[in-house]
């Protein structure tokens, strides 16, 4: 169920707001036009998280404009994704934020205390993978997860991530990120009990081809339980982690008839 939609039943039926409160939250514009974006309301409503902007391609005005009306709306933390520095430092001298150049993220409102099931764990080949990783750590983070991370732990040094075997065990969803032949993916799927998120990079020589090779190995993994996220795709894999870790438990109820 949508944990936002769940709170706010919750929160009528404990009595912290009102039917009509509630009710004028439901009712309130699904977005907000600014000409220039159509800027998604509802989203933490219909999804249980709210909308993220995409920074790339978007000038600093434009998401100066889409913060301040995700503000105005009650949206407490915002993340911004694909941000270069100089535009992370226009849009910082009008707007509260901190930005990880190493993941080309921002994130406003802070990074909350995490309310997930489990640990999320973020996994790299090698350390050429790290931005694409802390893309999706830092994703998972803004998103309430606690995140462990293991960097350069890929199958050119095997011992390296068997000597994490606990972290692996324990984890409730794995990001693995890797380039090259994306073989990272396979041996993880094969050594953990949770599901995997593998993440192929455009790292690599030039046969890997900007990364399809590294998506061809993870879509074609014999471990079960490996799903596949488009080349770089950190923020993807990271909010899909999000969602497993944020799942909760459903127990069915043996009816039984009475006598």
């Amino acid at each position: 169920m949508n944990t936002e939609t769940k709170r706010l039943l919750e929160s009528v039926r404990d009595g912290k707001i009102s039917v009509d409160e509630a009710l004028l939250k439901l009712k309130a514009e699904p977005f907000d036009e600014l000409g220039y974006a159509n800027v998604d309301i509802h989203r933490k409503v219909r999804q249980g998280a709210p909308e993220v902007i995409y920074g790339a391609g978007k000038t600093h005005t434009q998401m100066i404009g889409i913060i301040d009306s995700l503000k105005k709306h009650g949206q407490e933390r915002i993340l911004i994704t694909r941000l270069s520095p100089e535009a992370a430092k226009m849009i910082s001298e009008s707007c509260e934020i901190t930005y990880y150049e190493t993941a080309h993220l921002a994130i406003s409102g802070g990074i909350p205390k995490p309310d997930g099931i489990g640990k999320i764990v973020v996994a790299t080949g090698g350390t050429s993978d790290i931005p694409v990783a802390e893309e999706a750590a830092l994703t998972a983070e803004a998103l309430g997860n606690e995140v462990v991370r293991l960097f350069d732990v890929g199958v050119a040094g095997l011992h390296r991530l068997l000597a994490h075997k606990e972290e692996i065990m324990s984890a409730s969803v794995i990001i693995a990120i890797a380039g090259m032949e994306g073989a990272l993916a396979s041996v993880i799927g094969g050594l953990s009990d949770c599901p995997v998120i593998a993440v192929p990079t455009s790292v690599g020589y030039g046969a890997s081809f900007g990364g399809i090779s590294a998506l061809l190995s993870m879509l074609n993994s014999c471990a079960s339980g490996v799903c596949v996220m488009n080349i770089d795709n950190g923020f993807g894999a990271g909010y899909f982690a999000s969602m497993i870790n944020h799942m909760e438990t459903r127990k069915q109820t043996d009816f039984k008839e009475e006598k």
